[in-house]
């Protein structure tokens, strides 16, 4: 998971600008990429869509009226509802940046995840082990979320 960024009225060349970055940090991995599946929002322009494909990769829209078409990224959605903006209020636009970035280094280096056989993408640190006895517990969001690793015993 990557935050591109927030902004209260995301249009064409603001999306069209965050892809170009996302690219950027992306690097020599962006040529890992093949398609990249999106809705006709109107933030989705012609600009967007040139932006990836001279990177080379595909730009599919979902049909139109179809909410199931997207469904890992839908799935994806509900899980950072549930996991964290659903039980969290946003206090202010500081606030609004710092969660979903909170929330993305634990998805990407700590969360597990079932099609990884629970492991996280990124880890950054030792994955606890089954036989370990003394694991310390770590707060994420003001404690909404818990991160566990293995101690020295």
């Amino acid at each position: 998971m990557h935050i591109l960024g927030t902004t209260a009225n995301p249009d064409g060349p603001w999306t069209s600008q965050q892809t170009r970055n996302l690219l950027m940090d992306l690097d020599d991995r962006a040529d890992d990429f093949r398609f990249l599946i999106r809705d006709r929002a109107g933030q989705f322009t012609a600009s967007f869509d040139t932006v990836l494909t001279d990177t080379g990769i595909q730009v599919v829209k979902t049909p139109p009226r179809c909410p199931r078409a997207n469904a890992h990224a839908e799935r994806f959605v509900g899980t950072v509802r549930r996991e964290a903006t659903d039980h969290l209020p946003i206090l202010n636009e500081h606030h609004l940046r710092a969660v979903p970035d909170r929330y993305a280094a634990h998805y990407n280096h700590r969360r597990p995840h079932q099609a990884r056989q629970l492991t996280p993408p990124r880890p950054d640190h030792p994955i606890t082990e089954p036989d370990c006895t003394s694991i310390r517990r770590r707060p994420v969001l003001g404690g909404m979320i818990n991160e566990y690793e293995p101690t020295a015993a």
